[in-house]
């Protein structure tokens, strides 16, 4: 799954305890080899850097210091199919940190890479491990249970963690939601741009398409089964294609600047922006860079159709058995389009949009084990910080509001505080964001100081000009291409 400038990010922090460093081992040949639990899979050389086409020539290994002294000690392994990463601060202060990786595609190499602040979370006295999962795609059963077992792998390599928190972006923001609720051996978890909502994500790109359609008169399928939705994508494809004029000019063009909408065009943009959080800043700004390129599996479509779920009968990056290999698992039966910012009665294109709009009524749901795709209950116990960009449309800020709501009818809220950022693209954080994060995480869950955070359900709050400045980096090279600044802090 391709974003423009996909930035996927985690965060660490803190320090303590001194541990010997490792000698340098001499390097030897990167090898995969064949999967021991995924017949056809193979497993890259966790000792060196692979990126999914190959690998790159880099190796793994410890940080170092301005002299050039090793800092932290690293360990390898495969373990069940799983390739995994430890690293560990010469001063550790026994907390660990795991990290769950997002998409990576559905290739027939898995792949373990360091996280994104895996320096900071070194030079603050936090060790971290993260894993490959035996498999690609969208698989969260995996996930969830690949990542948990570190902690077994970690205490067997060094000693039980004191705390152990988890983070994880995009899908690993999936993977974090379920983890937490099968596992209640973690302190805290800090989710990122995460799709928190399980089955909700597939209903918007559904949603958005959909409308689409309706609003230019385009015919629209939506195959139940896998094959058939691979027999409909070439028409799909083109019927879409054929569509586009009708909603504006520039798409895939490469250029959000030349994205231009027509009156059809921003109607469905306003639909859009209903369906992915309500009225907000800056959501000019991210329709017209999301539809600016082209998105892959669909290529040669803007997002959110490069992912229409008809194609797969809503499974598509789903793993498992039945229900979800035939099943359907996003649906709109019983969704009311509005335009964004309207209250009370349907207006009269509202009306005709709700009446001409394709409906689906999903034939499959979320599962309550981790089989097919997991739910998301929204039954924390811990604290959970989380972290969403304002104009993210991969995975958009609805997901928190859902998330909320679910955790708000647990009685939890006092556990949920969720932070927007303005930014447009996905996982759009800096080393500001997420270490400032990942610092009030750590005090809330050892002190019980829970931090501030935006009301993410109030749609007067989102809607207000300044939403989402309050915890986005004041430095003004941060998300330079969103398009309105917050104002100066004292």
């Amino acid at each position: 799954m391709r974003s423009p400038r996909l930035v996927v990010t985690l965060l660490l922090g803190l320090a303590g305890g001194l541990l010997p460093a490792l000698p340098a081992a001499a390097a030897s040949p990167c090898t995969s080899v064949p999967s021991r639990t995924q017949p056809g899979l193979s497993v890259a050389d966790p000792r060196c850097e692979f990126d999914g086409a190959g690998y790159t020539g880099a190796r793994f290994e410890p940080l170092t210091d301005a002299a050039g002294r090793p800092i932290s000690r690293v360990h390898t392994g495969i373990r069940a199919g799983a390739a995994y990463r430890i690293e560990v601060p010469l001063r550790w202060n026994g907390d660990l940190i795991l990290y769950a990786r997002g998409y990576l595609g559905e290739g027939s190499t898995v792949w373990v890479s360091d996280p994104p602040l895996r320096d900071y979370a070194v030079r603050h006295g936090f060790a971290w491990a993260t894993s490959s999962y035996q498999r690609n795609g969208y698989d969260i059963g995996h996930g969830v249970t690949d990542t948990h077992a570190l902690i077994g792998v970690f205490a067997g390599t060094m000693r039980p963690p004191r705390a152990v928190y988890l983070t994880g972006a995009s899908m690993g923001g999936h993977v974090v939601a379920v983890s937490i609720e099968k596992y209640r051996d973690y302190a805290g978890a800090l989710p990122l741009c995460g799709v928190l909502a399980d089955a909700r994500f597939f209903d918007y790109y559904l949603d958005a398409t959909a409308t689409a359609a309706a609003l230019t008169g385009t015919a629209l399928r939506y195959p139940l089964d896998p094959a058939g939705g691979a027999a409909y994508a070439p028409r799909f494809v083109a019927a879409m294609r054929a569509a586009l004029p009708r909603l504006g000019t520039g798409f895939n063009a490469g250029d959000p600047a030349g994205v231009t909408l027509t009156p059809l065009g921003r109607q469905w943009a306003s639909t859009v922006e209903d369906r992915t959080g309500g009225v907000r800043p800056g959501f000019p700004a991210a329709i017209r860079f999301w539809t600016s390129a082209n998105f892959a599996p669909l290529t040669g479509l803007p997002l959110p159709f490069s992912l229409y779920p008809g194609v797969t009968g809503g499974s598509r990056f789903v793993l498992g058995g039945a229900p979800f290999a035939s099943g359907n698992v996003a649906g709109n039966d019983r969704t009311v389009y509005r335009f964004a910012g309207t209250r009370g009665p349907l207006r009269p294109a509202e009306r005709a949009l709700n009446a001409a709009v394709l409906r689906v009524a999903p034939t499959a749901a979320p599962s309550p084990d981790l089989s097919g795709l997991p739910g998301v209950a929204g039954d924390p116990r811990i604290p959970v910080l989380s972290l969403h960009g304002v104009g993210d449309l991969l995975v958009p800020i609805s997901m928190e509001q859902d998330y909320a709501r679910r955790v708000a009818a647990h009685g939890q809220s006092g556990l949920f505080v969720s932070r927007a950022i303005r930014g447009l693209s996905h996982c759009e954080f800096t080393p500001t964001e997420l270490g400032t994060a990942f610092g009030d995480l750590v005090d809330w869950v050892r002190h019980g100081h829970r931090p501030a955070g935006d009301p993410i359900t109030d749609p007067r709050a989102v809607a207000a000009p300044a939403f989402g400045c309050r915890f986005t980096d004041p430095d003004p090279a941060a998300h330079a291409t969103f398009p309105t600044r917050c104002p100066a802090r004292p």
